[in-house]
C-alpha cells in the first residue's frame, strides 16, 4: 500500500482552513501568503500548494470551510422565519472574517457547501412558497447581496476603530460642503457599527417578497 505522507496528514484541507482563517484574522489579510501558512502547519511551501493550487483555491478551501457551519433549517419552518435564520448565520460568518470577505473581492461564493446549506435549500423554499425559478433567485440575490454589503463594510470585529476613523473621516470635511454630513456627528457614527441596520434591512426584504399564500 502507498504511504501516505506525514506532512499531508498534517496539512489536511480543514487544518489548512483553520489556520489561513486564525492568520487572516490575526494578522491581516496581507498576512497570508503559502509560506507563512506552511510555517503555521510546519510543512513545506509545497505541500500546502499540493491541497489546494493557488490562492484562489485557498480562499475557496477558507469559504467552504466557513459554509459547513450555516445551520440546516428544519423542515417545515416557514418560509420568512427560514429566510432569515440563512441570512442571518451567513451575516454573522462574514461579519467574523472580514480579512476573508477582503481577500475574495468580487469572486463569486459558489463551493459545494454554500450551495446546498444556503442556495439551494433557499430556491427550494421559496419555490414551494409559489415563486417561480427566476422570482426565487431574484429574491435570493436581493438578500444575498444585501448581507455581502452589509458584512464588508466595516471590520464589525472593532466598531471603535471604525467609529474613530469615521469621526476623523467627518471632521475633515468642510461643513458649507457637506452639510447633511457634518450636522449630527455623534448621531451618524452608531449607525456605522450596528447591526440592526442589516437585520432591519433584511426583514423589509423578506416582508416584501414573502409569497402571498
Amino acid at each position: 500500500m502507498p504511504r501516505t505522507s506525514p506532512a499531508l496528514e498534517r496539512a489536511t484541507p480543514r487544518a489548512i482552513a483553520d489556520a489561513a482563517l486564525r492568520l487572516i484574522d490575526e494578522e491581516g489579510p496581507a498576512a497570508l501568503s503559502f509560506r507563512t501558512l506552511a510555517a503555521r502547519l510546519d510543512v513545506s511551501h509545497a505541500t500546502v500548494q499540493r491541497r489546494c493550487t493557488d490562492l484562489a483555491g485557498l480562499l475557496d478551501l477558507c469559504t467552504e470551510h466557513l459554509a459547513r457551519r450555516l445551520p440546516e433549517v428544519p423542515a417545515g419552518t416557514g418560509w420568512a422565519e427560514a429566510t432569515e435564520l440563512r441570512f442571518t448565520a451567513l451575516y454573522r460568518l462574514l461579519t467574523a472574517h472580514p480579512g476573508l470577505l477582503a481577500l475574495r473581492g468580487g469572486r463569486p461564493w459558489t463551493g459545494r457547501q454554500l450551495l446546498a446549506r444556503l442556495v439551494e435549500p433557499q430556491l427550494a423554499d421559496s419555490i414551494a412558497a409559489g415563486m417561480t425559478p427566476a422570482e426565487a433567485m431574484t429574491v435570493y440575490r436581493r438578500m444575498y447581496l444585501l448581507t455581502l454589503g452589509c458584512a464588508a463594510f466595516v471590520d464589525h470585529r472593532d466598531p471603535a476603530a471604525a467609529t474613530a476613523h469615521t469621526r476623523t473621516a467627518l471632521a475633515a470635511l468642510d461643513p458649507d460642503e457637506f452639510p447633511a454630513l457634518t450636522a449630527d456627528v455623534p448621531g451618524l457614527l452608531p449607525v456605522m457599527t450596528d447591526h440592526e441596520v442589516y437585520h432591519g434591512a433584511l426583514r423589509q426584504l423578506i416582508e416584501a417578497a414573502r409569497p402571498a399564500s
